[in-house]
């Protein structure tokens, strides 16, 4: 009977260690929501590809970014041009400048932003394909708002993603028909 506590004891033990340890673990929450209202006429036009905010649609918000691991972090890559008249409707956050769709720079969501923490600095993306690229980051991806004019009537970004020039997807050898949406990992260099 002696044995047969000390194992319960020591089970109990280790889901208590186990369940706080993972209280410990930073998570990422949604933050608000926003519902959408119809665009004006001329703004986020779907013929140019533009990703609308549909009238009466819920989207979440969020302040945070899934957590950042040392070796890599888990992430969603986009295609964005950073090139004056380009998707991003207006000159980077972190220098106010317009980059080359020619130059490897890159977007975060507003989390792994961290407030223009990662501003100037480069990170480190790695394919699936085994091909690893060093971008610039220049600019934020709103996570916190979205579906208004400063963000060109478009949904809050998803907050694990991070958008990058063509530079970025051809220096990943990812074939131009596949560019659009591809997991990677990435971290600071």
């Amino acid at each position: 009977m002696k044995i047969f506590r000390l194992g319960i004891t020591s089970l109990i033990v280790l889901l208590v260690l186990a369940s706080s340890s993972d209280a410990r673990l930073p998570t990422c929450n949604p933050s608000g929501k926003i519902k959408a209202k119809k665009p004006p006429t001329g703004h986020c036009d779907i013929e140019d590809d533009d990703i609308c905010c549909i009238k009466g649609k819920v989207y979440t918000t969020y302040k945070c970014s899934p957590p950042v691991s040392k070796k890599s972090t888990k992430a969603v890559l986009t295609l964005n041009s950073f090139e004056k008249g380009g998707d991003g409707y207006g000159p980077s956050k972190c220098d106010n400048k317009y980059h080359s769709d020619h130059t490897h720079v890159v977007a975060l969501s507003t989390g792994w932003y961290n407030g223009g923490g990662r501003c100037l600095s480069n990170i480190t993306i790695n394919a699936n394909n085994g091909i690893s690229v060093k971008a610039m980051v220049v600019d934020e991806c709103d996570s916190t708002m979205g579906c208004d004019e400063k963000h060109d009537y478009q949904p809050p970004c998803p907050n694990n993603l991070v958008i990058a020039s063509q530079a970025v997807w051809r220096a990943l050898h990812v074939p131009m028909n596949e560019w659009g949406e591809l997991d990677i990992t990435w971290s600071d260099e």
